[in-house]
């Protein structure tokens, strides 16, 4: 009997054993595959489900949760080099009856990448816009959410297809005429200087340049083992030609102010969030939309840098919904006054 029981702990050691060992091989040996999985679980946990839209011949691959509804849909945009799953920590705090889409922008992660493809900040704006058409999501007015590259599409975007937008939020946006330098303009101007020779601050290739990024975009520190260090590196480096090309269209002449040169022409009511201690865009661009638009609402966070959605999930939701759930509010009241 004694020994009966003995097999049977062994028995069931050696089941729990297994996935043990099976996920710290993993971890050690291959974390990109973890972390893939790692989104995929999120997002099925979140209630997010993968669809792609064919337009032509180019495919956009996009993330959404709900259906339209009494609240307007939410398309996000999100930053160079990154994905529609840098949304993830703030569609958490997001109610789940609101219809919300992340898209994959032009050549990132699932939508189609080509070597002919315009990568410039009014190439992409283009491109979105037949996201946006193929999915028919302008049948009513949707709301805007971009983050830095994103940003500056989502700002460009405003201003070229104002029937589209019925309110729009920028955080940290790229593409202004900023007062102040930051660590990364200083980068940047030293990267110039050397023609380009030095390695892309954005563009990290290994470990210590992945710990060196997540320094330069967040001013919370997160402590990230060095393995997953190794996997992020891993998963990225595979596309790093295309982000080099994605950089150097977004920093060209055509691009690098696009935002700045549209802004006067955006008319939808306009939210501005930004990190009081960005490194990367300065937060005086604040200032720059605030003066060039005056009814635009500036939210400023305090010990928040440039990666806002990752470092306050829970605040820019919340100040999203309630920018949102005040423009209707406000458009309501204004519709009741004309009748």
């Amino acid at each position: 009997m004694e020994l009966d029981v003995v097999n049977l702990f062994a028995i069931a050691a050696g089941t729990l054993a297994v996935p043990l060992l099976a996920f710290m091989a993993s971890f050690m040996l291959w974390p990109s595959v973890l972390i893939k999985i790692y989104y995929w679980y999120w997002r099925r946990t979140l209630g997010l489900q993968v669809r792609y839209a064919d337009c032509g011949g180019y495919r956009f691959c996009y993330s959404y949760r709900g259906k339209p509804g009494h609240r307007p849909s939410i398309l996000m945009l999100h930053d160079f080099s990154a994905h529609k799953d840098t949304w993830l920590s703030m569609v958490k705090y997001l109610p789940k009856h609101l219809h919300l889409l992340c898209v994959d922008m032009p050549g990132h992660e699932g939508t189609t990448r080509t070597n002919v493809d315009d990568y410039s900040i009014q190439g992409q704006v283009r491109r979105i816009h037949q996201f946006v058409e193929s999915i028919r999501l302008n049948r009513r007015p949707f709301h805007l959410v971009g983050t830095s590259m994103g940003g500056n599409v989502a700002g460009v975007y405003a201003a070229c297809y104002p029937s589209d937008i019925c309110s729009i939020t920028l955080i940290c946006p790229a593409g202004l005429k900023y007062p102040n330098e930051t660590k990364f303009d200083c980068q940047l101007q030293d990267l110039e200087h050397s023609q380009y020779t030095l390695s892309i601050p954005l563009i990290p290739s290994t470990p210590e340049e992945m710990e060196d990024m997540l320094k330069l975009c967040s001013h919370v520190r997160f402590k990230v083992p060095q393995q997953v260090l190794q996997g992020l590196v891993d998963v990225r480096i595979p596309h790093n030609d295309f982000y080099q090309e994605v950089f150097m269209e977004i920093m060209g002449e055509s691009s690098r102010y696009a935002l700045h040169e549209h802004m006067r022409q955006i008319t939808a009511p306009l939210q501005v969030i930004w990190g009081k201690q960005d490194q990367v865009v300065d937060v005086s661009g604040a200032s720059v939309l605030a003066e060039a638009l005056p009814g635009c609402q500036v939210d400023l966070l305090e010990n928040c840098g440039h990666s806002v959605v990752m470092e306050r999930p829970r605040r820019t939701a919340k100040l999203i919904l309630d920018f949102i759930i005040s423009q209707q509010s406000m458009a309501s009241g204004s519709n009741k006054k004309k009748s």
